[in-house]
């Protein structure tokens, strides 16, 4: 009997260290997201004779050259090409391949045929920081390749400072986005996870902002709330909404609300891209992120419970 007891302690002690904090640093910062996969990725074709390529296969090696960026191709490429053609290695799902290339050589450069790109860059909006473990959270969705709708699968990325210039303005059956500048140069964090209910890593400094409470799943009620999110003054502010439906079975819309503040829909017309991410705050107490617009109706949103997003941050 001694043994089991000693055993149930081993076990739970894990689970007591990875615990997120009850108190958070709330988000609402407009932020601007870089990913990568490994490689860079196919995302079309011109001239093609590679049809043994596919739209977002991941080319990874020319010959034994590490392919990482498109000026790492470019110089793999020209240090490799035999007979107007190299050999490549990439990833096609979860599996490696390996193939030829045809080049054409036109005008002194040698064409492949093929449209690539190595990143994935994007606006969003910061949903919280984690005081104690610096891990932040954002999105509350995952990010994915818009040519092949797959999950990016991050190799490295980071969020960095965004500045909102404009609106585009949503209006039902067109949701609109906001409109930002880069600035690479200021990282705020590492990216290590993406996934289903946001991205996740470490943020580099905490910011002085007043902490708020963690609320549970029970705590969300059927009432008034606000999200905190920035806009063209780039000042994060509060806009109030109304929570409709709950939903505890669903991944990532859990909380179906409507835009009740007349000042944000002047503004946006009603959810944005680059929304996601903004925090959702009930009594005091941070409750969720804003993930979807519905899109027939743009007033109308969803968000994700906050607990779900901690949980898996600390995963």
């Amino acid at each position: 009997m001694k043994q089991k007891i000693l055993l149930l302690l081993l076990l739970l002690i894990p689970i007591s260290l990875n615990a997120y904090s009850s108190k958070i640093i709330p988000g609402g910062e407009n932020i601007g997201i870089m990913v990568k996969e490994k490689g860079v990725t196919v995302i079309g074709f011109y001239n093609n004779e590679n049809n043994k390529l596919k739209i977002g296969d991941r080319i990874i090696k020319i010959n034994d050259s590490s392919i990482n960026t498109i000026d790492d191709l470019i110089t793999a490429i020209k240090n490799n090409v035999v007979d107007n053609k190299v050999s490549i290695t990439y990833i096609r799902g979860d599996n490696e391949n390996q193939t030829d290339l045809n080049l054409k050589y036109i005008d002194g450069v040698y064409k492949t045929g093929l449209y690539v790109k190595d990143n994935i860059t994007g606006v969003g909006t910061l949903t919280y920081i984690d005081p104690e473990t610096r891990i932040f959270g954002s999105l509350g969705h995952e990010i994915l390749n818009n040519n092949t709708k797959d999950k990016v699968k991050v190799d490295e990325g980071y969020i960095f400072k965004s500045t909102v210039t404009s609106i585009r303005k949503s209006t039902d059956g067109n949701p609109g986005g906001k409109n930002a500048n880069f600035n690479q140069n200021i990282k705020y964090g590492n990216i290590n996870k993406n996934t289903n209910v946001g991205i996740y890593g470490i943020y580099n400094e905490l910011p002085n902002k007043e902490l708020i409470e963690v609320g549970s799943i029970d705590d969300i009620k059927i009432d008034e709330a606000y999200i905190l999110t920035t806009l063209k003054d780039n000042k994060i502010r509060e806009f109030k909404i109304n929570i409709k439906k709950i939903n505890k079975k669903s991944i990532n819309k859990n909380i179906y609300f409507e835009i009740s503040d007349d000042k944000l829909l002047k503004e946006t017309g009603g959810i944005v891209q680059g929304m996601s991410g903004s925090p959702i705050i009930q009594n005091g107490k941070i409750i969720g992120a804003v993930t979807h617009v519905v899109v027939d109706d743009v007033s109308t949103g969803y968000g994700v419970f906050i607990t779900t997003m901690l949980k898996e941050g600390e995963k």
